[in-house]
C-alpha cells in the first residue's frame, strides 16, 4: 500500500505523527479560543467593550510570546521541546482561573499570561515534523487542527455555559480542564515521534539549533522578501485572527444567533479541502518547484478572498458560503507561512538553521498587526458593524497580498540562478551569505 507516493514501511510512523501533532494543537485551542464564544455584555473597562479587551491583551501576550519565539525557538533544544509544552499548558490553565476569580477590572492581566504562554506551542510543535518528506503532509495536518479546533472550541465553550450552566467567567478555564489531560496525552506521544532520517536529511537539509550569527545571515540574504512576506502577513493574520475571534458577532449579524454548530460546521469543509490541496505538494520532490508552487497557491487564495465578498455583496452567494470561502482563501494564503513555506525555502536555499526562526519572524509581526487592527477597529470605526469592516478590509489583503505574492514570485525566480550557482559547488565550500 502507498499512500501519495509514500512507502508502506513509512505510513506507520505518518499516521502516528498525525495523530499526536494534530492531537496534541487542537488541544491547545482549548485553552485560547474558547473565551472568543462568550459576549461578557455589559462589561467594560476604560470605557472599551470588555470582549474586545480580552482579544487585545490576550494577543499582545502572544505576540510578545511569538518576538521572544525567534530567538527561543530557534535555539530550541530537542531535550527541553516536552518540559516546554507542559509547562506553557499549565501556566495557560493557571491564567484562565485567576481570570475567573479575580475581578474583571484586573482579570484580563491573566489573559495577557495566558496568551504569553501558549505562543510558542506552535513552534515547538513543528519542530518535531519539519525537515522531513513528509513534511508537507504532517504540516498541512498540523495547519488543519487549528482551523477544526477553533470551531470546535467554541461550540464546546457555548455547550458550558449553557448545557452545565457555567458562567461566562468560568468558561474559558472549564474548557480548558475538559482538555488539560488529552494535552498531556498527546505531548508525550510527540516527544516520541522518531528523529528524521539520514534520507529526509539529504532531502530537505538537516535541521538545527540557529546562533545569533546564523541567524544574521538569513536575514541578510533574505532581507527584502522577508520584508515584503511580512507585510502581507500581517494584514493576513489581523483578518484571520478577526474573523476567528468575533466569528459570534459576525454569525449573529449574518442571521445565526444562537446556531452552536455553525462554529463547527463552517470550518470542516474548510479543513478538508485544505488538508487535500496541500497534501499533493508532497508529490512535488523538486524543493524549489514546490516554492514556487507556493506562490501561485497564494495568489488563487488572495483572489478567492477578494471574489467571494464581492459575490456575496452582489447576493449571487448566501452568508454561509461566503464565510466558508472566506475562510478558504484565508487559510490557503495563511497555511503554508505556519511552516510549509518555509520548509520548503530551506531545502531550496540551503539554509544552515530552522523554520522556527522564519515561522516566529512572520508570526510576531503578523499579531502585532491583529492588535492594531483591533485598535484602529475600536478607535476610529467604533460605531461600524463587525460585519461591514470585516467585509470591506477583505478587499485590502486580497489585493495587497496578491500584488506581494506576484512581487515575491518574481524574485524568487530571479534568485534561482543563484541557487543553481550553489548547488553546483562541493558541498565543502557552500556558503549560507
Amino acid at each position: 500500500m502507498r499512500i501519495l507516493g509514500i512507502d508502506n514501511k513509512k505510513v506507520q510512523f505518518l499516521m502516528y505523527a498525525i495523530f499526536s501533532s494534530f492531537g496534541t494543537y487542537f488541544c491547545m485551542y482549548a485553552f485560547r479560543k474558547p473565551f472568543t464564544a462568550a459576549t461578557f455584555e455589559n462589561l467594560y473597562f476604560l470605557g472599551l467593550d470588555y470582549k474586545i479587551v480580552l482579544v487585545i491583551t490576550q494577543v499582545i501576550g502572544y505576540m510578545m510570546s511569538k518576538f521572544l519565539g525567534i530567538k527561543l525557538i530557534s535555539e530550541l533544544q530537542k531535550k527541553w521541546r516536552l518540559p516546554y509544552l507542559i509547562a506553557m499548558i499549565l501556566i495557560a490553565e493557571v491564567s484562565l482561573l485567576f481570570f475567573a476569580i479575580v475581578p474583571h477590572r484586573y482579570s484580563f492581566i491573566f489573559m495577557f499570561c495566558n496568551g504569553l504562554s501558549l505562543g510558542m506551542v506552535w513552534g515547538v510543535v513543528f519542530s518535531y515534523i519539519e525537515g522531513r518528506k513528509v513534511t508537507e503532509i504532517l504540516g498541512v495536518v498540523l495547519c488543519s487542527s487549528f482551523i477544526v479546533s477553533s470551531g470546535v472550541v467554541k461550540s464546546v465553550g457555548l455547550w458550558v455555559v449553557r448545557y452545565l450552566e457555567v458562567p461566562e467567567v468560568w468558561m474559558p478555564a472549564v474548557t480548558g480542564a475538559i482538555f488539560l489531560l488529552p494535552f498531556i496525552l498527546f505531548s508525550f506521544l510527540l516527544e516520541h515521534i522518531p528523529e528524521p532520517t539520514v534520507e529526509d536529511r539529504q532531502f530537505k537539509q538537516e535541521r538545527i539549533p540557529m546562533i545569533t550569527g546564523d541567524r544574521k545571515k538569513v536575514l541578510i540574504r533574505f532581507g527584502f522578501p522577508l520584508i515584503i512576506l511580512v507585510t502581507f502577513y500581517v494584514f493576513l493574520t489581523a483578518i484571520r485572527d478577526f474573523r476567528d475571534n468575533f466569528s459570534r458577532e459576525i454569525w449573529d449579524a449574518l442571521g445565526y444567533q444562537g446556531d452552536i454548530s455553525v462554529y463547527t460546521l463552517s470550518e470542516l469543509p474548510i479543513a478538508i479541502i485544505v488538508l487535500i490541496l496541500f497534501g499533493f505538494f508532497t508529490l512535488i520532490k523538486d524543493n524549489y518547484r514546490a516554492f514556487i508552487s507556493y506562490h501561485y497557491l497564494l495568489c488563487f487564495g488572495t483572489l478567492l478572498v477578494g471574489l467571494s465578498s464581492y459575490l456575496f455583496q452582489s447576493t449571487v452567494i448566501g452568508p454561509e458560503l461566503w464565510m466558508i470561502l472566506i475562510g478558504l482563501g484565508l487559510y490557503i494564503s495563511y497555511v503554508p507561512f505556519n511552516g510549509i513555506f518555509f520548509d520548503r525555502m530551506i531545502a531550496t536555499f540551503h539554509i544552515k538553521g530552522n523554520a522556527g526562526f522564519l515561522i516566529y519572524i512572520v508570526d510576531a509581526f503578523g499579531y502585532l498587526g491583529s492588535i492594531m487592527v483591533l485598535v484602529y477597529k475600536n478607535l476610529v470605526h467604533r460605531e461600524q458593524s463587525w460585519l461591514t469592516f470585516f467585509t470591506t478590509a477583505t478587499y485590502l489583503v486580497s489585493v495587497l497580498g496578491f500584488i506581494i505574492s506576484l512581487v515575491s514570485l518574481f524574485y524568487f525566480k530571479r534568485k534561482n540562478v543563484t541557487r543553481f550557482k550553489i548547488t553546483t559547488q562541493p558541498i565543502s565550500n557552500i556558503t549560507y551569505e
